[in-house]
């Protein structure tokens, strides 16, 4: 179905015996924010490592516009316009944000490692640079070295840098995580502005984020899929309810496996 950007089938992951994620079947509709939650070691991590191919399905299959990638590697996947982000910063920290997301400009026109060429070669994509700094709401910290950016504005430097890659589907792995009410607000939005020509996954512990931006919510229970639909009908779930119970809804930082 052309509405459906990517559809995962019976996905599975075992880790030495210990059965991470199986039979998933995600549809993510083309042009919606969907997101992927669940109480600790639900696999939440595990499923956009597999997406992503950081690592390999044990069972089952992935489908993106109408092509089995599953057997892909991270690189061609990230070709195809699938991009991600993680939940640990990743940004270059002596390197100043409008540097950082040069850097990306360079990965997207294959000149990353033109090492030898002078600097100002580079400067042809400084507009851009400042253009996805705008997106951000950063420009006004263009020339500060990223390691020097309060921990919620490099965060968002982390999105412009993937922006920068033209992403088609764009998924967040615990975006607001470790952040202040108003990082958390201001990124929300930000989210939802950029997620208004593409497709974006995400993983998130914020249920109010969940509840404002989100047009469909997977939960994810032990590795399978618990319910999905509208927030709406989620939060209202006896079975989502009762395996919320008693957890804050964090996800596991990274460790769900």
């Amino acid at each position: 179905m052309h509405d459906i950007i990517l559809e995962t089938f019976k996905l599975g992951k075992e880790f030495k015996g210990f059965r991470a994620v199986s039979d998933v079947n995600l549809k993510i509709r083309r042009g919606s924010i969907h997101a992927l939650i669940g109480p600790n070691g639900a696999g939440k991590t595990t499923v956009f490592n597999l997406l992503t191919k950081f690592h390999k399905p044990s069972s089952g299959s992935i489908v993106y516009n109408g092509h089995d990638i599953t057997g892909e590697q991270s690189a061609a996947i990230a070709r195809r316009g699938i991009v991600r982000s993680f939940q640990i910063s990743a940004v270059f920290a002596q390197m100043t944000a409008l540097e950082n997301v040069r850097i990306a400009l360079q990965r997207k026109a294959g000149t990353e490692f033109h090492f030898w060429k002078s600097e100002r070669r580079l400067c042809s994509l400084n507009e851009r640079a400042m253009e996805l700094l705008s997106v951000v709401d950063l420009e006004k910290y263009a020339d500060t070295l990223a390691g020097d950016l309060p921990y919620g504005r490099k965060r968002t430097l982390e999105i412009a840098t993937t922006l920068a890659l033209d992403p088609e589907l764009l998924l967040l792995d615990e975006p607001t995580q470790g952040m202040g009410h108003e990082d958390v607000d201001r990124v929300k939005h930000l989210i939802k502005r950029v997620s208004a020509n593409r497709t974006t996954l995400m993983v998130e512990h914020n249920m109010k984020v969940i509840a404002d931006i989100s047009d469909t919510i997977t939960v994810l229970q032990r590795g399978q899929i618990l319910a999905e639909g509208p927030y709406a009908e989620i939060s209202l779930n006896p079975a989502v309810r009762e395996a919320y119970m008693g957890d804050d809804g964090d996800d596991d930082g990274g460790n769900d496996d």
